[in-house]
């Protein structure tokens, strides 16, 4: 079993040994609340809450004997904080990494605080009990020895962090042991007693283990509520400028990961709502989802969607606070398709120029892509990003590349297979490629260098303007 707990909802898959998806069940979060201005919160137990209903959601749709699942493979997002008493109970709502605090180290202002962990660390506590979670899901702001996957043993460096060694949990490794599913647990799903459950990495990293990438020349793209991308790689970058290099789902190894776009696939999310009930009519007429609906619509919609050119900033970086989501160039030959087609245009302009900044750097030339993510179900979508590149566009089998990482790190701790590579290669399965059209892709180039790439430049004094009035 592999779980993959999101900034929108929990997915939940089981697996053969090799790779096959048997079952699948998922679990929405609620809504983030931001009860003051850069605050991002997770409300009540909401975590724990999709993760437990997920898993029962998997279980329901699962045709085998429950008790013959080996092992649960945890991955979680990545980034959060969350602040535990002595009981490891939430002591304040869990800090999502859209929150602007956890841009700065943790500040101890509530002596109810006894544990400062990570999203992982929390949801593995709820599973075994044990106070033990991945060292690969710390990063920033986080006092971890890359070299060991281990605490400094150093007060000075604790003390930049705002922490103390026990305020933290024990660290293990990915594909090792976090504890044994309780018993109460186990009892409830039907599944054997001492079950394992095995730690992963931060969320990404897992979809980069579970899309099964390994060589220089292909990269995962992830089309989530954050959209990045990443290149696997044997050593850390020192001094990036256009990326971040982060621990890989293997330990002692790396992913490089592109800049970002912030609320990426969000912004489908708020496109379909400000549509409404009429969307939902059509579709339900169609017999189809309604993102199926827009996106047989959109394939209409000429490429470049006459001229409408979106810019996704509907969440910027703190970097560029006064930035805002625009769309440039309506007359009336546009509809609502076209805006829709633009939206997932601009997240692949967005991302391919993100990508183009990352291989300038590293000097890496791509012979092929990766799509991952909720994003990847819509052939649209990927037809539009195999044009840009001009490249293969591989979409992979199954419902979470994450889930599916997470299941290779069982597979390795059981030892199923000999190693990470061997269980990826033979786990992984492609669903369809993508190729692209010539055409296309030379017109995407010249609208990309022409337009997309300077429209900041003329916008940005306009939107510094308004920020102060508007922000």
């Amino acid at each position: 079993m592999g779980i993959d707990n999101g900034s929108q909802s929990t997915k939940v898959a089981i697996y053969d040994l090799d790779g096959n998806e048997v079952a699948f069940g998922s679990y929405k979060l609620k809504e983030i609340e931001s009860p003051e201005p850069g605050a991002a919160l997770h409300p009540d137990d909401d975590l724990w809450d999709s993760v437990y209903g997920g898993i029962k959601n998997c279980l329901a749709n699962f045709t085998g004997d429950p008790k013959l699942i080996v092992g649960i493979g945890l991955c979680t997002i990545r980034c959060c904080r969350v602040l535990l008493n002595e009981k490891g109970h939430l002591a304040y709502p869990v800090i999502s990494w859209m929150d602007s605090r956890l841009n700065h180290p943790y500040v101890h202002t509530d002596d109810q605080v006894k544990y400062v962990t990570t999203t992982s660390g929390y949801l593995g506590f709820r599973l075994t009990g044990e106070f033990k979670d991945t060292a690969a899901n710390y990063e920033v702001h986080w006092p971890l020895d890359r070299e060991t996957l281990d605490w400094f043993n150093d007060d000075e460096i604790m003390k930049a962090n705002g922490l103390k060694r026990e305020m933290l949990f024990d660290l293990v490794k990915p594909g090792d042991k976090l504890g044994s599913l309780r018993p109460e647990l186990a009892s409830e799903f039907g599944l054997k007693d001492d079950i394992p459950v095995i730690a992963t990495a931060n969320d990404k990293a897992v979809e980069v283990l579970g899309s099964g990438i390994k060589d220089e020349g292909s990269i995962m793209i992830s089309l989530g509520t954050l959209i990045s991308s990443m290149l696997y790689r044997n050593d850390y970058f020192e001094g990036a400028r256009h990326f971040f290099p982060t621990l890989a789902c293997i330990p002692f190894k790396y992913v490089y990961e592109s800049n970002g776009i912030r609320r990426g696939m969000w912004t489908v999310s708020w496109f379909k709502k400000l549509i409404g009930e009429e969307l939902v009519t059509h579709a339900e007429e169609m017999g189809v989802s309604e993102e199926e609906y827009l996106n047989v619509r959109a394939e209409d919609v000429p490429v470049g969607s006459d001229g409408l050119i979106t810019i996704l900033d509907w969440l910027p970086s703190s970097s560029f606070p006064y930035r805002k989501g625009m769309m440039i160039g309506f007359d009336q030959r546009h509809t609502k398709y076209h805006i829709y087609r633009s939206i997932l245009e601009a997240i692949a302009f967005n991302i391919k120029n993100n990508i183009d900044e990352m291989l300038e750097e590293v000097k890496v030339e791509l012979h092929d892509v990766v799509v991952i993510g909720g994003g990847s179900r819509s052939d649209l979508l990927m037809q539009i990003i195999a044009d840009l590149f001009g490249l293969p566009v591989h979409r992979r089998k199954g419902s979470s590349s994450a889930c599916l990482g997470a299941a290779i790190c069982v597979s390795q701790y059981l030892s199923v297979d000999t190693s990470f590579d061997e269980a990826a290669s033979k786990m992984v399965k492609t669903e369809r490629t993508f190729m692209p059209d010539a055409k296309n892709h030379e017109f995407y180039n010249q609208i990309n260098h022409h337009i997309v790439k300077n429209v900041r430049m003329h916008t940005d004094e306009i939107l510094k303007q308004t920020y102060p009035l508007f922000k």
